[in-house]
């Protein structure tokens, strides 16, 4: 079912070109875990997160993964996932964001941005559209224009990149894409 949403904030979305991603507390649940070892990794993927990834790649959009953490782990799913850039360790996010902007020329207008924590809002303030999680940060959810239902690392960041690509009309034109693939793995695809 697809949200109630002003007029401004679907005009909003349908400028979108790239998406940039925070990962704890968005790709992930925000929760971290030590090992012995001194090795530090975020609890866990979604994988409906990745497939949605995959889908806004397939649609023409960038994404872009920009966060503070720098674990093996996070550079690992970045790559996995082929997005288009990562900037990893980063405690200013504004920096890699204007990067970003410059390498694909992409004005800001343009970019959507998920975050949830205090070094978010300045970068939401600073694009067309911006999306959080239902337990983010009080600053956080003042600037959001869309909340998701779903937790992040639970789905989340699909429902973002659902909501952009429906209302940009591509979501059916990219999960067609899709149903080739599943018959080409030896699948088929009943109508019933």
């Amino acid at each position: 079912m697809t949200p109630q949403l002003s007029a401004g904030i679907i005009e909003r979305i349908h400028k979108v070109r790239c998406l940039v991603l925070d990962v704890d507390g968005v790709l992930t649940d925000g929760r971290l875990v030590y090992y012995p070892d001194g090795a530090v990794a975020p609890t866990g993927f979604h994988v409906q997160d990745g497939m949605g990834i995959h889908a806004a790649l397939e649609a023409g959009l960038k994404v872009v993964l920009i966060s503070g953490n720098w674990t093996d782990a996070v550079r690992l799913r970045a790559e996995h996932l082929r997005v288009s850039a990562h900037h990893l360790g980063v405690g200013n996010k504004m920096v890699p964001l204007a990067e970003v902007s410059q390498q694909f020329e992409i004005p800001w207008s343009e970019f959507a941005y998920v975050g949830d924590d205090l070094n978010d809002p300045a970068p939401m303030r600073s694009v067309g559209f911006c999306a959080t999680v239902p337990n983010a940060a009080p600053e956080v959810l003042d600037q959001a224009h869309y909340i998701t239902k779903r937790q992040g690392g639970f789905g989340a960041v699909r429902e973002i990149i659902e909501l952009i690509l429906r209302q940009q009309g591509r979501w059916e034109h990219v999960v067609a894409g899709f149903l080739p693939d599943i018959e080409v793995e030896g699948f088929s695809v009943v109508n019933g």
